[in-house]
């Protein structure tokens, strides 16, 4: 097989499971369904995947980076130059691609940081070409430059992530503890203190 048929195949796989999972939910989503509507056989999809709850993690990881990823795109077009500023930059703009978008929020839930700190994207960090284009490597690098002492700057990153994933869902999908708009202000308080500390 080809490796543009392969990459095809797994392509729509990927796309037709997203879809059907933020339509029909994925209790709701069986292989069939989604090899039916890719137009694969039931084979292909083992060639790809274990069960639909390994599509569905890798499409969780695929979102989340992909947010990551247009926001730091957002961010080169500014000119911040504040690490803190930077992250809470970054930050807002996920939020507000995630109120946009109320079935990728849905479909995400609270498993953000599952574009930054899974096995696979680990293995993206060992790669020289792809770790200058990261989240984390900004913040690495923006520690080290503002001389900024932190302990353990990837935890840091990490419960900043985490914060941001299951406080934001709860706030946007039942405004609860405030609407989103109204708690960003203490949210992005608390990660000053956390960069800053």
């Amino acid at each position: 097989m080809k490796k543009d048929e392969t990459e095809n195949k797994e392509n729509r796989l990927l796309n037709t499971a997203f879809k059907l999972f933020t339509e029909k939910g994925i209790k709701n989503t069986s292989i069939q369904d989604i090899v039916d509507n890719a137009e694969v056989g039931k084979g292909t999809f083992y060639l790809y995947f274990k069960d639909k709850y390994e599509i569905r993690d890798i499409l969780i990881e695929k979102k989340s980076q992909k947010l990551f990823h247009d926001a730091l795109n957002a961010l080169r077009k500014t000119n911040i130059k504040d690490l803190t500023d930077q992250v809470i930059f970054i930050i807002d703009y996920i939020i507000d691609e995630l109120k946009k978008k109320p079935l990728l929020l849905s479909f995400i839930s609270k498993n953000l940081s599952w574009g930054i700190y899974t096995k696979t994207v680990q293995k993206l960090y060992d790669n020289q070409d792809i770790e200058e284009d990261s989240i984390f490597s900004l913040f690495q690098k923006g520690i080290k430059d503002n001389n900024i002492q932190l302990k353990n700057p990837e935890v840091t990153l990490f419960m900043i992530i985490e914060l941001v994933s299951s406080t934001c869902f709860s706030s946007i999908s039942y405004e609860q503890p405030l609407p989103i708009d109204e708690y960003k202000e203490y949210l992005f308080d608390t990660i000053r203190k956390l960069i800053n500390n």
